[in-house]
């Protein structure tokens, strides 16, 4: 039997199917996304719960021309395969492929570009808003997790939207049952008596038939809020100015396509609720929707991922919170929804009452630890460094400004390989490194980032430890923990030639670099940098007098970021009386453009921060 897959290339293709063969279509799409993500890797379980919803929303809508927009976009992998990128999707998130997330360059189906979460709403509106300025009709549909729900800027696009009484549909998936109850008959038939078309007539003949009593007209506005108050949980989103359906069965396709074909003739804000299974379909997914939420590759047949060769950095970070926290009953973790990607489930086991998981609320995070650090409490604040950047305002405002002793680490710094652009840590050293009161370290290997997290806990002040997605150098752990002095560096390699300052990860870029160069003859002395800020001035002024080149190295963009910091210490060294010769930085350092996703390996080597690069380019400065 051949695969209606095969014959699908946009979604025009649906409107030919019936229900058997979409239910079937259905079944193809589950197995060729578990089968394609087992090789390539990525967001299994988000994108098997939304099968069923993918097809009914490209079935009953009309895209590119109605708008499709996917909050996050990790859930939105069927959708790129039904809009004509099947045949490439075996590339997904590898170097040169289709992203892993909507993408507007990528396809005229992408309606827009996400990567975080809760930005849908606010986009929606945008561009429900441009639509009608521009006297159009399409339709605007926003697809929102219930996750992301929790981040208050969809709240914001709710309000707004609310407000601004826009045609504009809100699809809630949500695959937790955190809202409303399960999904029963009951649903079901109060879905239908409210969407039908009679209903709606009647209640507009009743609207207008009512206008010049304003008691009449309250009272049928209130019999059918009272009827949907009691009889379902539309309460929070009528009152934001939505109306309601639901919940229903997001893998009930007949439902799907009905509900959906009457709302659409519908105007005003509709807020769609609809219920769905992660991991729909794949036993191991189901059984585990958090393991294979974001997943490398693995073995279809046991659900297994190859094992690491060594701890990742966020083990260590995990590891080294539980003895700090044994040894300190004032330290307390906090994260934005992401406890197992952060490393802290076996915390929350073992410190219950000290583990905060705030929803995707990064903002709030750090606000919500800067309340607890002014109550003496010593707040770990463990953000992914992308998603650290919507809470700038409150790391500056909050903690920085009241020099409030709160940690942030900051996981996934610098490149981060198959996610892309929206999730590279590439811009926190220059965020960061712009706060006063804030200090911002980055460890050279898993025994220097515990003393790092030793000396953090310590600090009277907030401070940021910046570490790698990578795996450790797998090192032996040594006993204990030492507090490292602020702003001192150390001398990794000796040389007389040139010397590197680097930072984090690319100390062992810099030595294998220097090693290279040895074979050319050329003494290249590397030190790890460890602070961004405060910058060893000491250690500085003693190179730039003892060697002819300095170079600083970072897996952050070269705008404002480390070495930007090496040469403004040097600058306003100079006209102190220190007397140093006139020396120039040359900074290696990410270009200052977004990076594509790909292999870490291909990544590296594309914006030459991989060890050959590198040798060339001090090879070249110093030896022209």
């Amino acid at each position: 039997m051949h695969r209606i897959l095969d014959t699908i290339q946009s979604p025009r293709d649906l409107q030919s199917l019936d229900i058997t063969d979409l239910r079937r279509l259905a079944d193809e799409l589950r197995e060729f996304v578990t089968e394609s993500v087992s090789r390539t890797g990525g967001h299994l379980a988000p994108n098997l719960g939304v099968i069923e919803l993918t097809l009914a929303l490209h079935t009953a809508f009309d895209a590119p021309e109605d708008k499709i927009i996917w909050d996050v976009g990790h859930q939105a992998y069927v959708h790129k395969i039904l809009t004509g990128r099947r045949d490439r999707f075996h590339t997904l998130r590898q170097t040169g492929g289709i992203s892993g997330f909507p993408k507007i360059t990528e396809s005229e189906y992408d309606a827009f570009g996400a990567g975080h979460a809760s930005t849908a709403i606010s986009a929606a509106l945008g561009m429900a808003a441009a639509r009608d300025l521009k006297g159009e009709s399409h339709s605007v549909i926003a697809v929102v997790g219930d996750g992301a729900m929790t981040g208050g800027l969809a709240f914001e696009g709710l309000n707004n939207a609310g407000a601004a009484k826009r045609d504009l549909i809100v699809v809630l998936n949500d695959n937790t049952m955190s809202i409303a109850p399960n999904v029963g008959a009951l649903s079901r038939y109060l879905n239908k008596l409210i969407a039908a078309p009679a209903y709606n007539r009647v209640k507009t003949v009743l609207w207008h038939a009512t206008q010049r009593s304003g008691f009449l007209r309250r009272s049928v506005r209130r019999i059918d809020e009272v009827i949907k108050a009691l009889l379902v949980p539309s309460g929070f989103f009528e009152r934001m100015g939505f109306r309601y359906f639901g919940p229903v069965d997001g893998h009930d396709l007949p439902e799907l396509l009905w509900i959906l074909r009457e709302i659409r003739k519908l105007h005003g804000p509709i807020l769609l609720h609809v219920m769905t299974t992660k991991g729909k379909g794949y036993k191991y997914a189901e059984e585990d929707a958090t393991r294979f939420h974001g997943i490398s590759s693995f073995c279809l047949d046991t659900g297994k991922t190859p094992p690491r060769r060594n701890p990742s950095y966020t083990d260590v970070f995990g590891e080294t919170m539980i003895r700090l926290a044994e040894a300190d009953p004032s330290i307390a973790a906090i994260t934005a929804a992401m406890a197992n990607g952060t490393g802290l489930c076996e915390f929350a086991v073992r410190f219950p009452s000290r583990f905060f998981d705030v929803g995707i609320a990064e903002q709030h995070a750090v606000t919500f630890a800067a309340g607890l650090a002014r109550q003496g409490m010593r707040p770990v604040v463990a953000i992914y460094s992308t998603f650290l950047q919507r809470a700038l305002d409150s790391i500056i405002h909050d903690v920085a400004l009241q020099n409030l002793p709160v940690v942030f680490a900051v996981d996934r710094g610098g490149l981060v390989g198959e996610d892309g652009p929206t999730h590279h840590g590439c811009f926190d050293l220059t965020f960061l490194r712009m706060i006063p009161n804030l200090v911002v370290m980055a460890p050279k290997d898993e025994n220097e980032f515990r003393d790092m997290l030793y000396t953090a806990v310590r600090h009277p002040g907030p401070v940021a430890v910046r570490y790698p997605r990578s795996e450790t150098l797998g090192l032996p752990e040594k006993s204990g923990f030492a507090e490292i002095p602020i702003g001192r560096s150390e001398t990794v390699r000796e040389g007389r030639d040139a010397a590197v300052f680097a930072v984090g990860d690319m100390v062992q870029t810099a030595l294998e670099a220097a090693g290279r160069l040895a074979h050319d003859g050329l003494s290249v002395r590397v030190v790890n940098a460890r602070f961004v800020k405060p910058v060893d001035r000491q250690a500085l002024e003693e190179a730039a007098r003892s060697v002819p080149a300095l170079f600083t190295l970072e897996n952050n963009t070269g705008v404002g970021g480390f070495g930007s910091g090496v040469s403004e210490a040097l600058s306003e060294m100079h006209p102190l009386g220190t007397h140093l010769p006139d020396v120039r930085v040359r900074r290696i350092a990410l270009p200052d453009r977004f990076v594509p996703h790909g292999s870490l390996r291909d990544l590296f080597l594309q914006t030459g921060l991989d060890p050959e690069s590198v040798a060339e380019v001090i090879r070249k400065a110093v030896r022209p």
